[in-house]
């Protein structure tokens, strides 16, 4: 059975090979790779959200998570300013989240970097909408890993090489919906790692025919938990599973019990994609062998 999560170590996180040259033919593939006694690892969604005093997708409710979850995986939003500027926002307006107003892509960097950030009880907080080259700074100090959502309104080959040119490639998993948006950034760089929506086994079958190496791949099995079955296939492609709790199942946890998370563990999932990173750790973190 496997082991459940410790502190301090990514010991889940097995990057393979060194600096990419972009310049140069590499087809080493940076590998998240499934083993039987990988830990079960927590991706805190948004960031980190529903602390109060720490708002979704900014860099001090990361380093706040992190703090309390060594290992943590950090779930992020990348959009874009009406002057080409790569930041961190979900929405594609600014009211709910900050203290300004109009669309994220009709702002300039200018007037968003003056606003100030709202947590999900709609506080205002001392804190900045945060650039991605900023995070992804940070991750790289912190050894940190991003899970990086690209909004509509920007081009995923555009933030692939952005990742590039800031050397950060191992430092992120690039999400994906539809296996061609994959394809597409694996032919970009064979180097780059992504998640793949695999729920069923007709979306394993797509992605074992995409041409993507499966050492490239971690599989986002849904909201829904799904069949064992599918978990055990992906494990003997050494994939790793990742289940998004986030909505009804972490609402299911917060009124059965968060032992819940310990017997989806066993189910087979090694990453925990939740908003409530913090309950998860403490459900996982007391489970024994």
């Amino acid at each position: 059975m496997k082991k459940l999560l410790l502190p301090y170590l990514l010991l889940s996180l097995l990057f393979v090979g060194c600096k990419v040259n972009y310049k140069q033919e590499d087809t080493t593939p940076t590998k998240f790779t499934y083993t039987e006694n990988s830990e079960v690892l927590i991706s805190a969604h948004r960031g980190g959200k529903g602390y109060p005093g720490y708002p979704e997708n900014c860099l001090e409710t990361m380093q706040y998570i992190k703090k309390n979850i060594p290992n943590a995986l950090f779930e992020i939003d990348v959009a874009k300013s009406k002057d080409g500027v790569l930041l961190l926002m979900h929405d594609n307006s600014l009211e709910r989240t900050t203290t300004g107003s109009g669309s994220v892509d009709q702002n300039s960097w200018k007037t968003m970097s003056q606003l100030t950030l709202k947590d999900d009880f709609d506080s205002i907080v001392p804190f900045k909408i945060p650039l991605f080259k900023e995070v992804l700074d940070w991750a790289k100090k912190e050894n940190a890993i991003l899970t990086v959502d690209i909004k509509r309104s920007v081009d995923p080959t555009e933030v692939l090489q952005f990742i590039e040119e800031n050397n950060a490639l191992e430092q992120t998993i690039l999400i994906t919906y539809a296996i061609e948006t994959a394809q597409i950034l694996y032919q970009h760089n064979p180097n780059v790692m992504l998640s793949v929506s695999i729920r069923n086994m007709e979306e394993f079958n797509r992605a074992a025919d995409s041409g993507i190496p499966w050492a490239n791949m971690v599989a986002f099995t849904g909201t829904r938990l799904s069949d064992v079955s599918l978990y055990d296939q992906l494990h003997d492609k050494g994939v790793i599973c990742m289940l998004g709790t986030l909505g009804n199942l972490d609402k299911r946890a917060a009124a059965r019990g968060d032992h819940l998370y310990r017997d989806w563990a066993k189910l087979g999932i090694d990453v925990f994609a939740t908003d409530r990173p913090l309950d998860t750790q403490k459900a996982l973190i007391t489970y024994k062998n």
